[in-house]
C-alpha cells in the first residue's frame, strides 16, 4: 500500500486499487518479468499484498482509479466534477513524462512500480527506461544498440546479466598461494569480463599494465547468461561462477583440456614464459632467477583457472595524504615486477603487496613509512656514498628503537593501564613491525612542516646500490624514514629493515633497502578501475587486516 500510495498520490481513502497476485494465479508476475529474475532483483515477497493489508482487490480494469468523478473523503463529503484541470496524481501524467520519471528510478525499484497498475506495467515495457538504467548503473553506452542484432532487449540484458552478476564487479585478489594477483571484473561492451592484470615485463616499470581475460559472461547465443572460461589458447569454452559467500566468489573450468597444448608442458612453459617475462629461458642468465620462474610456472599452472577470489578495495583519499593513494608497479629484484597498494594511515604510509613471491607473499605489508620522520638529503657528492646515507637513516632507526623500548617499559610500569602522558601509538607491535607514526608528543614534525626539504631537490643513488631499472628520476620532492619487509624462502624469519622512502612526483616513488643495498622504483597504475573504491576507511582497514591473514 505504501508503494501504491506513494506513486499514485492517493491514500486508502481514494480507493487506489492494486491487483492481488495470490488471487490471480494464472497471471504470473505482474511486472511481466520472469518470476525467478524478478525475485532476484528485488527479493519481492508473494505475501506483501493480500487480505488484511488494506488494499482493495482490483476490478476488471486493473487500473488505479483517480479523478473518477467523485471522491469520498472519510465519508463526510461528496462532490461531482467533470475532471480536474491539472493532473492530481502521478498516474494522470502523460506516458512520455512517466517514462522520464521511471528512467530516474534505480532498476531494483522498477518491478515494484510495475505492481501498481496496468498503466505503469505497460509503460515499463519501454526500452528507453531500461537502456538508461544500463547506461547509468553500468556505464554501457553505444553497445546497447548492438544487442538488437541478437534479439536481446535492454530489459533482458539488465534483468538476466547485469543485475544478477553485479556483485562480482570490481577488484579481486585470487587465492594463488604466495603469488596473489589482481583481477578486475568489468562490464566490457555486451560482456562482463574478468581481466587479470599483469605487470609490465621486467624491468620496464613505467610501461602500461598487461591484461589477460580469464572468464566472460554474455547473452549472445541464448537469452540466458552464459559463463565461459577464457584461459588457455583454444578460445572460449564452458565455465562456471559460484558465489561462495559475501565478497568472495569462485570460478571453475568445465573443459580443462582446452588449456593443454600439443607440445605438452614444455610448449606451455615456453608460451607462459614469453607472456610473463617477454623472453626465453636462455635469455635469463641468472640461475636463481631461472629457478624462481620455473617454480612459479609449476605452482600457478596447477589451478587451471579454478580459483577463489576475495574482494579488495582501493584506499579512500584524504586531504592530508602525501599523494594520491592507489596501485603501483614496483621492481623486486629477481622476482620481477610486483603490484602494491599505497595507502595512508595518519602519519604512516603503507604499501601492501597484491602480488607476491615465495619470500614475501601477497597480502603482506612490504613498506611502512613514517611520515613524521623526514630525511634531508646531503649534497650530490655525499649522496653517492652509501655510508653517509646509512649514517642518517640508521640514526633515525636507533632513535625509533629507543622510543619503542621506553614505551614498552612505561607500559609495563603502568598501574591499571592509567599512566598519564604516555604516547600510546606503538603499543600494538606485531613481531618486528612497529607503527612509528602514532606518537603525538615526541615525534618530529610531519610532512607539512616548514622543516621539510624543498621540492625538486637533486637525487642520485649511492654507489653500490643495485637497481633493476637504471632510468629513475634525478630529482625528488621529499624523503622519509621507513622500513621494508624481508624474509627467507617460504616467508621464514620475516624482518623489518630500515630504508629510505623517496617521493619523486605524484606517480612515482622509490625505496632504498639499506641492508640489501637495493633500490625499488614504483610507478602508478593509471588504468580506470570502476566499482573499486572502499565505502569508508573502516572497511578498507578491515580488508587490509584480512589480506595479511590470507597468506600468513
Amino acid at each position: 500500500m505504501a508503494v501504491c500510495a506513494r506513486l499514485c498520490g492517493v491514500g486508502q481513502s481514494r480507493r487506489c486499487r492494486r491487483r492481488q497476485r495470490h488471487n490471480q494465479p494464472g497471471q504470473g508476475s505482474d511486472s511481466d518479468m520472469d518470476e525467478e529474475e524478478g525475485e532476484r532483483i528485488v527479493g519481492q515477497r508473494q505475501g506483501d499484498v493480500g487480505p488484511g493489508s488494506g488494499v482493495a482487490t482490483a476490478g476488471p480494469s486493473d487500473a488505479c482509479e483517480y479523478g473518477s468523478g467523485h471522491v469520498n473523503r472519510g465519508g463526510s463529503l461528496n462532490r461531482t466534477s467533470t475532471g480536474p484541470p491539472h493532473p492530481q496524481s502521478v498516474a494522470e501524467l502523460p506516458p512520455e513524462l512517466l517514462v522520464e520519471i521511471f528512467s530516474l528510478l534505480p532498476g531494483t525499484a522498477l518491478p515494484s512500480v510495475a505492481l501498481v497498475c496496468r498503466k505503469f506495467r505497460q509503460i515499463l515495457n519501454t526500452e528507453t527506461i531500461w537502456r538508461r538504467r544500463c547506461i547509468r548503473e553500468f556505464g554501457m553506452m553505444e553497445d546497447l544498440r548492438k544487442i538488437e542484432v541478437v534479439g536481446v532487449s535492454s530489459r533482458e540484458l539488465y534483468v538476466k546479466l547485469l543485475h544478477p552478476y553485479r556483485h562480482i564487479l570490481g577488484l579481486w585478489q585470487p587465492d594463488i598461494g604466495p603469488y596473489g594477483g589482481l583481477l578486475n571484473v568489468v562490464v566490457d561492451g555486451l560482456f562482463i569480463i574478468g581481466w587479470m592484470y599483469l605487470p609490465p615485463h621486467d624491468p620496464r616499470v613505467e610501461d602500461p599494465m598487461r591484461r589477460r581475460p580469464l572468464f566472460r559472461i554474455h547473452m549472445w547465443e541464448t537469452k540466458k547468461a552464459t559463463v565461459e572460461c577464457m584461459y588457455g589458447h583454444k578460445g572460449p569454452h564452458k565455465g562456471d561462477i559460484q558465489t561462495v559467500k559475501k565478497d568472495e566468489f569462485s570460478t571453475k573450468c568445465n573443459q580443462t583440456d582446452h588449456h593443454r597444448m600439443p607440445g605438452g608442458r614444455q610448449e606451455e612453459f615456453r608460451t607462459w614464459l614469453e607472456e610473463e617475462w617477454g623472453r626465453t629461458l636462455e635469455e635469463i642468465f641468472h640461475e636463481h632467477m631461472q629457478e624462481l620462474i620455473l617454480m612459479k610456472f609449476i605452482y600457478t599452472s596447477q589451478y587451471d583457472n579454478c580459483l577463489t577470489y576475495r574482494r579488495i578495495y582501493l584506499p579512500p583519499t584524504m586531504p592530508s595524504d602525501l599523494l594520491q593513494p592507489g596501485l603501483f608497479k614496483g621492481t623486486y629484484g629477481s622476482h620481477g615486477l610486483e603490484i602494491v597498494m599505497l595507502s595512508f594511515h595518519g602519519t604512516s604510509a603503507r604499501a601492501t603487496k597484491l602480488t607476491g613471491d615465495p619470500n614475501v607473499p601477497a597480502g603482506q605489508l612490504t613498506l611502512d613509512v613514517d611520515l613524521s620522520r623526514p630525511v634531508v638529503l646531503p649534497d650530490l657528492e655525499h649522496q653517492r656514498k652509501i655510508e653517509e646515507l646509512s649514517r642518517v637513516v640508521l640514526g633515525i632507526h636507533e632513535e625509533v628503537k629507543r622510543e619503542v623500548e621506553q614505551q614498552a617499559k612505561g607500559t609495563s610500569a603502568t598501574v591499571n593501564g592509567a599512566a598519564e602522558g604516555a604516547c600510546g601509538g606503538a603499543s600494538g607491535v606485531e613481531g618486528a613491525e612497529v607503527d612509528h607514526g602514532a606518537c603525538s608528543d615526541s615525534c618530529q614534525p610531519g610532512p607539512s612542516s616548514s622543516t621539510n626539504p624543498p621540492e625538486a631537490q637533486p637525487f642520485v643513488l649511492p654507489l653500490g646500490v643495485m637497481a633493476r631499472n637504471e632510468v629513475y628520476p634525478r630529482t625528488c620532492r621529499k624523503c622519509f624514514y621507513g622500513t621494508g619487509l624481508i624474509a627467507g624462502h617460504g616467508f621464514t624469519s620475516p624482518e623489518r629493515t630500515p630504508g629510505l622512502f623517496v617521493l619523486f612526483d605524484e606517480d612515482r616513488f622509490g625505496f632504498i633497502w639499506l641492508e640489501l643495498k637495493s633500490f625499488s622504483l614504483y610507478s602508478r597504475l593509471t588504468d580506470h578501475l570502476a566499482h573499486a573504491h572502499a565505502p569508508n576507511m573502516e572497511r578498507f582497514e578491515a580488508m587490509l587486516h584480512n589480506m595479511q591473514s590470507w597468506t600468513s
